[in-house]
């Protein structure tokens, strides 16, 4: 049985009697359904989400996971381009509780991945309850409870704990272009593009100079497009692997014994040895380094996996920013030149959706959805609200969050489930709401 069918079999609560002390219950809401969940209610099955329900689960605390999609994974499932992998090796990257197989390569593609959170969703017994879009959430002071509310459908569900794991990548971020109704190529997010296979013989112009732009523009050059990349700002590129290790876990271990400048000394100087001086090419870094500029903004490196080359050889040409775009597929840049182009690829990254939805300030930044709290203190809020996936710092960062959680819940659960479930509901509710 799943999670849905268990846990007192959430119990639905429409005003009728029934045969238990939850039966009773009648909520005032807007809602035309109400389901009264007695454990943590955790939105977004992402890697965030299952990490935390997987945690919750191993402590014997259910869950009840909502996702508006309809599958696990949406953004890897649905908007992610065909030739992605990760970009750090799998033992970075494996969710609490369960490694990944070993005969997977040390950059799992993007379908073994996949592949790997449904075979975590079925050994931890985790069914979301999918098209389930959360339209509001907010904590009832009267009656002590979270009340979330999803479309379509228009049901409420009624919690103790919420855990918010819809992540960094909720949304996708689409600048606004002067002129861009006035370009008749394409343009299209990276959440849309899945091959540069569409793209053959085209001259395509690629917004963004993070890991997806490059390798995007990497993927049309496999593909006999001609692509260009837009920079307009400074940006590290370090070497996926060095010194026989991978950058990031080379990185790691040395930040064990040295502080963050002397490793980011340490890793210019090994990538201007590899990949020379990027500056020759369009591409300017940063005044301070890679790791305390990603401590201080959040701003990730880029991990070349041969983007590079294909910049030096000319095959990729480098384009400042935008000034706007014009009549006959025309792109203008800030320097004055023009030039035409097929389509346009925006890989300007996602943010956070939370201020949308919930009805919370103290945790929560409404600027950009983040929580308030720096890493590693943002995933705990007040009245039971809980975030996961929110640091920055990639699934170890989720996996983090998740067993804090988890450990922070098993505390209370035992004494807050008896006392939930000796609450005389009819009385307590006509009392309270």
């Amino acid at each position: 049985m799943d999670d849905y069918d268990n846990y007192s079999r959430l119990r639905e609560i429409e005003g009728k009697t029934a045969h238990d002390p939850y039966g009773n219950i009648s909520f005032r809401s807007s809602a035309k359904r109400c389901v009264w969940v007695p454990s943590p209610v955790i939105i977004g099955a992402g890697p965030s989400g299952l990490a935390a329900a997987a945690c919750l689960k191993e402590k014997g605390i259910p869950s009840l996971v909502l996702e508006r999609s309809n599958c696990i994974a949406s953004l890897w499932q649905l908007k992610t381009y065909d030739r992605l992998k990760l970009h750090l090796p799998k033992q970075f990257c494996e969710l609490p509780l369960m490694a990944f197989p070993r005969d997977f390569p040390t950059y799992p593609t993007k379908q073994q991945f996949i592949q790997y959170l449904e075979a975590y969703a079925k050994r931890f017994e985790i069914r979301p309850v999918f098209n389930q879009s959360v339209v509001s959430a907010e904590f009832d002071e009267n009656l002590g409870f979270w009340r979330v509310i999803t479309a379509p459908g228009e049901v409420e569900y009624v919690c103790r704990w919420l855990i918010v794991a819809t992540g960094e990548n909720a949304e996708a971020v689409v600048p606004a272009i002067e002129g861009a109704e006035e370009f008749e190529g394409a343009v299209v997010h990276t959440s849309g593009y899945k091959s540069g296979e569409v793209y053959k013989g085209k001259k395509v112009l690629v917004v963004g100079c993070g890991n997806s732009g490059m390798e995007v523009c990497l993927d049309l050059c496999n593909h006999n497009a001609n692509p260009s990349l837009v920079v307009k700002d400074t940006v590290h590129i370090l070497p996926r692997e060095m010194l026989g290790r991978s950058t990031f876990g080379l990185s790691m271990s040395l930040l064990k014994w040295l502080p963050v400048r002397l490793v980011d000394r340490f890793l210019l100087t090994v990538t201007w040895l590899m990949l020379g001086d990027t500056g020759r090419f369009g591409l300017d870094r940063p005044r301070i380094g890679p790791l305390e500029l990603k401590n201080q903004s959040g701003k990730t490196p880029v991990l070349d996996v041969g983007t590079l080359d294909k910049i030096k050889s000319g095959d990729i040409k480098i384009q400042p920013g935008i000034r706007r775009l014009r009549h006959h597929q025309t792109v203008e840049f800030v320097d004055g030149r023009t030039e035409t182009y097929d389509a346009i690829i925006l890989a300007t990254g996602y943010k956070s959706n939370v201020p949308c939805w919930l009805k919370e300030s103290d945790m929560f930044s409404e600027k950009d959805g983040l929580p308030k709290r720096p890493f590693p203190n943002g995933w705990k809020g007040k009245c039971g609200l809980y975030a996961v996936g929110f640091t920055k710092r990639g699934l170890l960062g989720a996996s983090m969050d998740a067993k804090n959680i988890a450990d922070d819940i098993q505390s209370c659960w035992r004494e807050e489930a008896k006392q939930i479930s000796a609450i005389s509901w009819p009385h307590f509710l006509q009392k309270y709401v």
